[in-house]
């Protein structure tokens, strides 16, 4: 289905809209997720920390989001983390050059490329103002950074642009009291914000997201003594080599030299595994190594893991090999250190870095399991039951006879463990349909053979077939149904 119905089904059911849409002065790049939109998302994390976060024995923080000006000199953000833009100068609008000039010509242009190449492109294209055709002033950059005054005297601090400063700056004390090991992930959920030029459809370009990092720290000299890679060497992943996307191994992309160690290729398994579990179609995936002008400021080597979507290839993960960039920078700039033991040996920790966007990757999940099932006339999202926004409905087939009261004591008896929803209104292949588009895997309906043998019907929601179970047996279908994946 196209991105217009996938729109349409998230202001329809509840799972996200844009923020402060009553007022005209509202400014794009906010959304907001509804109650089917926060079930899903939450769901989405759980998921996140017991595949990667639990299985590979990390740590977890939660950092501030307001962070001081130093943190962000150190880092190298407010002198690099900046984007081209173009100006109008009749019209004085504002766009961003590398996407202007895709859209235009579809040149792709890195968006780190040097200011003259933007200038040289816009020259010989003779691309102009898209609203009033008037021409373009010399490209320059533009800092991204949302700048803050803390307190009455207005002290300068910036909101993160990414979740993972906070845990380089808080690496020195997590290491000693968790009494830490290389290599060690720490990871961090929350939101970053960056004053995105032209933030766009809905999810997929925001100024406030949400962001799920993970920085391994490392012993440079240790890349390769990794005995857990052996979890997933047989782990297939689709890899981007000579403009082809090839299957293979994870050992066979570390013994062919594209993934560089056995650390890297570790975690792009570990990461492949995750999505799967997810829903996403990751035949539909590949990792692509960023080239010297794509690549982040603060990255030696990267690979983007990416997506085939409805608006194209989208980028749902950074995983960048950011060496000792940050802690060096922080130590120099902090006069603190940040050296740790390992092995009787004194060592500055590198640092591999799996940067996730959580709205990126729930806009991709729904759409990659959302159909049209035009022979039943229904729009249903076939989303992982575990991942469901909606566990179960229940349904009462009549609201007299004494059905509704069954019916609220069968959702009373399923509402503290499951995500369940009752509804009594409503022709009941109304209310199925309903539970199909929000991606509820089960309705149970109370009719009149409840009352009589205290059983029920629950349906399936992909395959619509019914089947009648005793209440008592309920919780423990349900417990096996929507279990998270061992």
């Amino acid at each position: 289905m196209n991105y217009e119905q996938i729109i349409q089904l998230a202001l329809e059911r509840g799972f996200y809209f844009p923020s402060c849409e009553i007022y005209s002065d509202a400014q794009a790049g906010f959304w907001e997720y509804g109650p089917s939109g926060v079930s899903l998302k939450n769901k989405f994390i759980e998921l996140w920390r017991r595949e990667l976060v639990r299985r590979d024995r990390m740590w977890e923080i939660d950092g501030s989001q307001i962070m001081s000006e130093n943190v962000f000199v150190a880092s190298g953000h407010l002198a690099s983390f900046a984007d081209p833009i173009a100006t109008c100068t009749k019209c004085k609008s504002i766009f961003r050059a590398d996407k202007m000039i895709a859209e235009i010509t579809s040149i792709v242009v890195p968006e780190n490329a040097d200011l003259e190449e933007f200038d040289k492109i816009i020259a010989e294209k003779k691309i102009v103002c898209t609203k009033c055709k008037g021409s373009l002033e010399n490209i320059k950059k533009f800092n991204m950074m949302f700048k803050v005054g803390i307190g009455a005297q207005g002290e300068p601090a910036y909101l993160r642009p990414e979740t993972c400063q906070s845990i380089f700056v808080d690496f020195p004390r997590l290491f000693k009291t968790m009494r830490g090991k290389l290599p060690i992930g720490i990871a961090q959920i929350g939101k970053s914000f960056r004053n995105e030029i032209s933030p766009r459809q809905s999810l997929l370009r925001l100024r406030e997201f949400y962001q799920a990092e993970i920085e391994v720290f490392c012993n440079p000299n240790k890349l390769d003594d990794i005995s857990k890679f052996s979890e997933v060497e047989n782990t297939q992943i689709r890899i981007m080599v000579d403009e082809t996307i090839k299957s293979m191994t994870c050992k066979e992309a570390l013994d062919s030299g594209i993934v560089p160690n056995k650390l890297v290729a570790y975690y792009l398994g570990l990461l492949v595994e995750f999505y799967q579990k997810t829903g996403i179609d990751v035949a539909r995936s590949r990792f692509r190594k960023l080239g010297e002008k794509e690549k982040a400021f603060y990255a030696t080597v990267a690979f983007d893991f990416e997506v085939e979507t409805n608006t194209g290839w989208l980028e749902l993960v950074a995983c960048n090999y950011r060496s000792d960039y940050d802690l060096k920078s922080h130590a120099n700039t902090s006069k603190e250190k940040f050296e740790v033991m390992d092995d009787e040996a004194k060592v500055l920790p590198h640092v591999f870095e799996i940067s996730m966007g959580i709205d990126r990757s729930l806009y991709t999940m729904i759409e990659h399991r959302l159909r049209e099932d035009k022979e039943n006339d229904r729009v249903v999202l076939s989303l992982e039951p575990y991942l469901s926004p909606v566990h179960v409905g229940v349904l009462s087939l009549v609201k007299k006879d004494g059905l509704a009261e069954k019916t609220e004591e069968v959702y009373i008896m399923l509402r503290k463990k499951y995500d369940a929803f009752l509804d009594h209104s409503g022709a009941i292949g109304r209310r199925y349909r309903r539970l199909d588009e929000v991606g509820a895997p089960f309705a149970v309906t109370i009719d009149h053979q409840t009352l009589e043998d205290g059983t029920v019907t629950i349906r399936n929601r992909d395959s619509m077939s019914q089947e009648r179970i005793k209440i008592s047996e309920l919780d423990f279908h349900l417990a096996q149904a929507t279990a998270f994946p061992g």
